[in-house]
């Protein structure tokens, strides 16, 4: 007989106590989990930015740009190093272990936070499919395998797969978390008895401080439920690190409904003022300005966005701002510290970029990661860093494999998906070279390593090897989980039509994982021709005392339609679009004109939805002109961009000295 849930209760958190425990561990060993800045964002369009980009913070990227939030007027923010608010695209299990070790940009974040909200899945079972509209074409794209195996409504054990994942979540929040800080937890009906019991046993019932009801109104817009009662509600679980979490009570402004139930009867209080009963206009406005309104209660009533609400951004999940607002300035010191490791559309590091307070926000969506990187450029906030989980794969090989697996037996795996067979071991030292004999043509494969980025370097040594190896093979063909910036160019300078270049699935490690075994995945692993960015030669010209760079878009070619979680109907309209028009396919992109190659730096971007340049919302200006100060002798210029389903590809150019 099966256990009930309640009964698998103690053994899933004991798992998730563990799972957190040997993460910790790993922090203070050898091996620590890494953030890897992609990028520093800077939405202003004011002198700041040029003011930057002649400072000398230009010299070292692991200083922070003018303008950049820090703890206070003057002050440094951590450990005497300046804070930078960050978006970090990835695991959240791994972007807080990340953050609990620290970095050359940032201490240890462990005990810093004075706040966490999380709006975690609600194992609902719901498919949520992200909508891409083109021109003249709408799409829908499923979660990717990624996406549903961490966090999507899509766990294999129902709710025990849910409680698993979120419990060792919860253990690194309470690490992060300052002693006088708070956690709030929004769930609804599907699963928040469950983990209210996971966080009693995590936080201490006694830190229990409130279950705050939201009455968002009713979201059918009026139409009534079949058979059954209209949902209109969900929980939040409001827990202390300690029993006495800091906290400002929150007044509501006294509605007219309010007013004029209330001011009835003459009532004077000891002081001669009216109380709420009352009567007289004079006195009842000369009281009212005087009071802060109404303590809140823990039920609110705050309205679901409406359907034409300016902060409306079409995310299938998105919270309205002023339910954050009333968490944020009842439970974060102003310039305190706030966390959301579910990010979703952003709503939380909005709020917190206007209330004055530094945040941090990560997702494992790459359409969230864009939809927010995007939010916050649009309200032109501090800079900002955007940053990824460095090594995911590996991380992912040591859950899956085992914590004494070697690189060796990852490219093992992916030779063997790709249907290659393992060369000899005195020819193939490293286990990651592989052969494919087909139709008398011999063909050379080499997997290379998750923890470098595949290059020029890689590419020559592969073709080397074509050409020497064995006597020679026909063709050769490179299968690369991270690659160079400059990839694209470095593969069309050596014009090698018996080189061919994939991308090996992000994804597969957690797909392997999902699956149960390496069998069971066989022949269900796309592996994808490379997408990269073209541009048309870039201008140089002096302009009065400082010069213009011209930057202009050639041509996109995306990631191949195969690799993208897409039905046969809709990668039929996308290719269409790709045909047709390749440019309307990008989502966002970005220029640093001076990349010092390491950190790429906006100082310049454009974005779908940002109508201010052209009127068009479906489509990005394909050309940026920026006025700069002179630079003598060359410039190396930079060119990221992201497509509508978050792949990036990236050009660098040497320009030199302007005319």
């Amino acid at each position: 007989m099966s256990k009930s849930l309640l009964e698998q209760l103690p053994e899933i958190v004991a798992k998730g106590k563990q799972e957190a425990e040997r993460i910790l561990e790993s922090l203070e060993g050898r091996h620590r989990i890494g953030l890897q800045t992609r990028e520093w964002v800077l939405p202003a369009k004011d002198a700041a930015v040029q003011d930057w980009i002649r400072s000398a913070e230009r010299e070292s990227h692991t200083k922070v740009p003018e303008g950049t939030q820090r703890a206070g007027a003057g002050e440094t923010a951590i450990d005497g190093m300046p804070w930078a608010n960050r978006l970090i695209y990835g695991d959240n299990l791994l972007a807080m272990a990340a953050l609990l070790a620290g970095d050359e940009q940032t201490p240890s974040l462990r005990g810093k936070i004075d706040l966490i909200y999380i709006d975690p899945p609600f194992d609902s079972k719901a498919d949520y499919r992200t909508k891409v509209v083109l021109p003249g074409v709408e799409l829908e794209q499923k979660p990717t395998v990624i996406e549903q195996f961490a966090y999507s409504d899509t766990w294999s054990d129902g709710t025990a797969s849910y409680l698993a994942m979120i419990t060792p979540r919860l253990i690194l929040m309470r690490e992060l978390l300052a002693e006088t800080g708070s956690i709030y937890v929004h769930l609804d009906w599907h699963v928040g008895h469950y983990v209210k019991l996971v966080l009693d046993e995590i936080w201490g019932r006694d830190n229990f401080k409130r279950e705050v009801i939201w009455n968002r109104g009713n979201p059918s817009g009026g139409k009534a439920a079949a058979q059954n009662w209209i949902h209109s509600h969900d929980v939040i679980f409001f827990y202390g690190k300690t029993s006495e979490p800091k906290f400002s009570k929150i007044y509501e402004p006294y509605t007219d409904e309010y007013i004029a139930e209330r001011f009835t009867n003459d009532d004077l209080d000891g002081k001669g003022r009216y109380r709420l009963q009352g009567s007289g206009d004079q006195l009842r406005k000369q009281y009212l300005s005087e009071s802060k309104g109404k303590a809140a209660t823990s039920v609110w009533q705050v309205p679901d966005i409406n359907v034409m609400a300016k902060e409306r951004i079409d995310y299938a999940t998105q919270k309205p701002e002023k339910l954050l607002e009333r968490i944020v300035q009842a439970s974060c010191p102003e310039n305190g510290l706030i966390a959301d490791f579910f990010g979703g559309s952003g709503t939380t590091a909005a709020v917190a970029e206007k209330l004055g307070r530094r945040w941090i926000t990560t997702d494992l969506g790459k359409p969230a990661c864009m939809v927010m990187r995007k939010r916050l450029i649009d309200q032109n906030a501090q800079p900002f860093l955007y940053q990824a989980i460095g090594d995911y794969q590996v991380e992912a090989a040591k859950a899956s494999l085992g914590r004494g697996f070697r690189i060796g037996d990852l490219s093992q795996i992916v030779l063997s998906l790709y249907g290659a067979l393992p060369l000899p071991p005195e020819e193939n030292a490293n286990r990651n070279l592989g052969k494919l004999v087909a139709g008398g043509s011999k063909t050379l494969v080499l997997a290379d390593s998750p923890n470098k980025l595949t290059g020029a370097a890689t590419l020559k040594k592969a073709v080397a090897l074509r050409d020497t190896l064995m006597g020679g093979w026909d063709k050769v063909v490179v299968l690369g989980w991270n690659f160079e910036p400059g990839i694209g160019e470095s593969i069309a300078a050596m014009n090698d039509v018996r080189l061919e270049v994939l991308v090996i699935p992000p994804d597969l490690l957690d797909r392997l994982k999902k699956k149960g075994g390496l069998e069971k995945l066989r022949g269900q692993v796309r592996f994808a021709s490379l997408q990269y960015l073209t541009l048309h030669p870039i201008e140089r010209r002096k302009v009065g005392a400082g010069e213009t760079v011209t930057v202009r878009l050639a041509n996109y070619v995306l990631l191949s339609p195969e690799a993208i979680n897409l039905d046969e109907a809709n990668r039929a309209k996308l290719q269409a679009v790709a045909n047709r028009e390749p440019l309307a396919l990008i989502e966002y992109w970005a220029v640093d004109p001076d990349y010092d190659g390491q950190v790429f730096r906006s100082v310049w971007q454009d974005y779908r939805g940002n109508t201010e340049n052209d009127g068009d919302p479906l489509r990005v200006v394909t050309q940026a002109r920026l006025t700069l100060p002179v630079k003598n002798g060359p410039r190396r210029v930079c060119v990221r961009a992201v497509d509508v389903f978050g792949f990036e590809a990236e050009v660098v150019a040497t320009v030199e000295a302007a005319a």
